[in-house]
């Protein structure tokens, strides 16, 4: 019935996601999963949402069961502006539009600025969510590789004025800046300020994706880059989704007026509103004094889990597996010696029961092939380590085979 030549051009461009087609392959029981990133259902405050949810019928039933604004409830909006406000940002709920989930935010902000053939950076590696929702407008990926300290800032002018020799001019740089997914790494406050001015110099919008930032195992919370612009270049994505529950798909955009005005014509082409009972459970979960709680209730839940999982690299990889010790967030990335390609690896792994998702998903230049991206919040210590034994296995016999 359906024929290829029917289809749009966009469509014929756009991908499936990686990390949700191998997570079919990981649904055997059996089988110890570092794939997707899912926070710990054991995390979940059902309890607390249990009585949130029967006041917020009782007192705001016929309100949070209708149409809500396109931007979202305001009384939310004022709540997400004053978090922000304390992080630094100079932010009211009009520099605030409600979103379901931040995918949806990222597909709002290629709506709102991408045409076919556009240029935009992003680090190496990078999020494979917002590769997709960007590649679906047809556009160009520049990467920029990543340290320690995050997106090396002196390579980016570099690419910049090399772009500019050719006429083009990057519509945005997408940076995930606190605890990068997939690298698990944190951009250092002096390239921060300095990606500040390359965007104010060649005018340029930063996009800020911040899934990750209060989930701090040690060291002080890092300087939304946010709280660092003053010419209105960044716009800001954040979620519920790491931090509460990502069934709620709730997040939120923070940017300047003008551009929330056209980003919420863009949503209402979406979905017309985010869910509006979710989000007066959310304001009333923050409100109750129950996030902040529930945020130190999560960091020391994932702290020993995370740090099972460096000390099973440690013990499990070969002695030259170059990774780091991630100081947040919910990802380890590794990247073994030899010519090991992980996702040719990758079924070998399945037959041992242990899944990952491979570096490759995660570049936009083909790089990543020795790398992987392993999963720590969802699993309990004692998997972890079992799985992390049965992975460094797989990884010692295909050294073995590579000889």
């Amino acid at each position: 019935m359906y024929a290829e030549r029917l289809f749009s051009e966009r469509m014929k461009t756009m991908r499936p996601s990686e990390i949700r087609e191998l997570l079919k392959l990981t649904q055997n029981p059996e089988i110890i999963s570092f794939a997707g990133g899912l926070p710990n259902p054991k995390a979940f405050p059902v309890d607390e949402l249990v009585e949130i949810t029967r006041e917020v019928l009782e007192k705001h039933g016929k309100v949070a069961l209708q149409y809500g604004p396109t931007e979202g409830i305001r009384s939310f909006r004022e709540v997400l502006a004053s978090r922000c406000a304390k992080e630094g940002m100079d932010v009211t709920s009009e520099n605030v539009v409600i979103t379901t989930g931040s995918q949806q935010g990222l597909d709002m902000i290629g709506r709102v600025f991408l045409d076919p053939g556009d240029t935009i950076i992003v680090e190496l590696p990078t999020y494979l969510g917002a590769i997709n929702a960007f590649r679906a407008y047809e556009v160009n990926f520049e990467g920029i590789p990543l340290d320690e300290d995050g997106m090396k800032i002196d390579l980016l002018e570099e690419k910049i004025e090399e772009l500019k020799k050719k006429g083009i001019t990057p519509k945005f740089i997408y940076v995930v800046p606190t605890f990068q997914n997939p690298a698990g790494v944190v951009m250092s406050e002096s390239r921060r300020r300095k990606l500040i001015d390359i965007a104010n110099e060649h005018d340029l919008i930063v996009i800020e994706d911040d899934p990750y930032g209060k989930l701090i195992y040690e060291g002080k919370p890092a300087k939304p880059l946010k709280a660092l612009d003053d010419e209105g270049r960044v716009i800001y994505i954040s979620t519920f989704s790491k931090i509460l529950a990502p069934g709620f798909r709730l997040a939120w955009i923070v940017a300047s007026e003008e551009l929330i005005r056209k980003l919420a014509i863009a949503k209402q082409a979406l979905d017309l509103c985010s869910n509006t009972f979710v989000q007066f459970v959310a304001k009333e979960f923050i409100e109750g004094g129950y996030l902040d709680l529930h945020i130190m209730k999560i960091i020391e839940m994932y702290r020993p889990k995370r740090d099972k999982m460096i000390e099973a690299i440690k013990n499990y990889f070969p002695s030259d597996t170059i990774f780091y010790k991630p100081r947040g967030g919910m990802f380890a990335w590794v990247t073994i010696p030899g010519n090991i390609d992980t996702e040719e690896m990758f079924l070998d792994a399945i037959k041992e029961k242990v899944a990952y998702i491979h570096g490759k998903a995660f570049y936009v230049d083909g790089g990543g092939a020795n790398s992987m991206r392993l999963n720590f919040s969802y699993s309990s210590e004692e998997l972890i380590d079992e799985g992390m034994r049965r992975l460094g296995k797989v990884i010692e016999k295909k050294l073995k085979e590579a000889k």
